[in-house]
């Protein structure tokens, strides 16, 4: 019975996750009626700004945490504005296409670079330990995940 809540508190939380990614394609698809490709290289991008401005800028994780997403969706409307405005009432396929390959682009520009491994960051001293919940151990920030996750997709539903 331990193993069967644990699966479920994992898939709750990477649920989360999914939610949150979902969401934003919805959005994208709802406000420009592009299908968009390069989401998850753009999810992507913002984890590597969040990553230097920690650990090159030497910001705060809180600031890094803000900073981002307002980065990352600068760089957004810059490829609204450049590329994706002048496929409005064309066929889907064309902003299929496009953000296939700004998706193609943006990850290789990073996998050059970088590699395909993950960066290691520190966990900033609020999320860091956990709780012991008899049939596994939840980091803080997992549960914070699940908790953002909820209230994004609740204030979305509502508002």
């Amino acid at each position: 019975m331990q193993a069967l809540y644990a699966q479920l508190l994992v898939g709750l939380i990477n649920g989360s996750f999914y939610a949150l990614l979902s969401l934003g394609l919805a959005v994208i698809f709802g406000m420009l009626n592009i299908i968009n490709f390069a989401h998850g290289a753009v999810y992507m991008m913002g984890a590597f700004v969040a990553y230097f401005l920690l650990n090159l800028g030497g910001i705060n994780y809180w600031w890094a945490l803000l900073l981002a997403p307002i980065i990352v969706g600068i760089f957004g409307m810059i490829l609204e504005r450049t590329m994706l405005q002048w496929l409005t009432g064309l066929d889907h396929l064309y902003g299929l296409l496009l953000t296939f390959g700004i998706a193609l682009i943006v990850q290789g520009v990073f996998q050059n670079y970088f590699g395909s491994s993950g960066l290691p960051y520190a966990i900033p001293d609020q999320l860091k330990g956990g709780m012991n919940l008899g049939f596994m151990f939840l980091p803080v920030y997992r549960g914070w995940v699940v908790i953002f996750s909820l209230v994004v997709c609740l204030a979305t539903w509502f508002l």
